[in-house]
């Protein structure tokens, strides 16, 4: 197995490239590995044409935001049964000068033509 000069051994790449697969993350490949650096890993990743993959960087799914933490700029829109452990509300970045998101926002001002027309048609 024959090192080139940045130490990447038929060895070394392999392993890489079962690392890389599992999804850790390049910082970790490199601590495994020793002598190089994350940015060496991603370097020769790239180079090898390995695929990309999700972050491993783990997000906690957001259920939106409590009463306690909602913010001046969150969308203030209820999200479920106020009775249920599971309600929240949106959280979502609100638009400037309006209580709601921009998806919110447009559920809760409608033009007054459409909202007129509506009632008449008995859909509201």
């Amino acid at each position: 197995m024959e090192a080139t000069e940045t130490g990447w051994t038929d060895e070394r790449v392999e392993k890489l490239r079962q690392l890389w697969g599992q999804g850790m993350s390049a910082s970790e490949i490199a601590d495994l590995l020793g002598g190089v650096t994350r940015n060496a890993v991603i370097g020769k990743a790239h180079r090898l044409g390995l695929s990309g993959r999700p972050s491993p960087i783990k997000k906690k799914p957001s259920k939106g935001a409590t009463i306690l933490s909602l913010t001046e700029r969150m969308c203030k829109w209820p999200v479920g049964d106020p009775k249920s452990p599971d309600f929240h509300f949106c959280g979502k970045s609100a638009l400037p000068g309006l209580p709601y998101c921009a998806e919110h926002a447009a559920l809760a001002y409608q033009p007054a033509k459409k909202r007129d027309d509506e009632r008449k048609l008995g859909v509201a």
